[in-house]
């Protein structure tokens, strides 16, 4: 029993449960489970403990993360296909839509088959990252303390909230977030709302 109870207290368990121990340290555990039901109950209460450490613990993502993540693969792959970069200009109170209808026009510039939100990046550079985005519904409230955003209306309508003040917002028109601010958006057209996008770094 004090060889059990030393094995249990050796911290090979918590390496065999992590899968951090070795082969042998795996066959070993193995063994000793198949032997002895204290092991085998050891094994599923530090299992279990591990679980919810990871559930108490867990960070749900921006739920904006995935498109961009997905826009930023599908941008890399057309560079590596031979796509020029191009440098779309910044966002501002006199931007009209056709400024970038360059991009618009392209046939590939097109919303996939999405559930809330789909992004195609048009220009990145260090200082600013600017995308064509689709928000089927809405865009969840986020903060930015590092880079300003901008948006041009493209199609459809859309609320975008920053704070407590609500801006209704249609084809041509401009906004900008400043740093610091709650904001979201919330597509009030029937049809998704698809805009301009501008990330600049503060």
């Amino acid at each position: 029993m004090e060889n059990l109870k030393a094995f249990i207290e050796s911290g090979i368990l918590e390496a065999y449960v992590s899968g951090s121990s070795t082969i042998e340290e795996n066959d070993l555990v193995e063994q000793m489970a198949a032997s002895f039901s204290e092991i085998q109950a050891e094994i599923e209460l530090i299992s279990d403990a591990l679980e919810l450490y990871a559930l108490t613990n867990t960070i749900i993502p921006e739920p904006t993360l995935k498109p961009m993540l997905l826009a930023a693969v599908d941008f890399t792959e057309r560079m590596k296909n031979g796509e020029q970069p191009s440098f779309p200009p910044e966002l501002n109170e006199g931007s009209t839509i056709n400024d970038y209808a360059k991009w618009l026009n392209r046939p590939d510039m097109i919303a996939a088959d999405f559930n809330d939100i789909h992004a195609k990046i048009i220009g990145y550079t260090p200082h600013a990252l600017t995308a064509i985005v689709w928000i089927k519904d809405m865009a969840p409230q986020e903060v930015h303390d590092d880079e300003y955003e901008k948006f041009l209306i493209v199609e459809g309508t859309c609320n975008i909230t920053i704070g407590a003040k609500v801006y209704q917002l249609q084809p041509g028109d401009y906004l900008a977030i400043p740093l610091y601010e709650n904001h979201f958006v919330q597509v009030t057209s029937s049809t998704q709302c698809k805009v301009i996008l501008q990330r600049i770094a503060a």
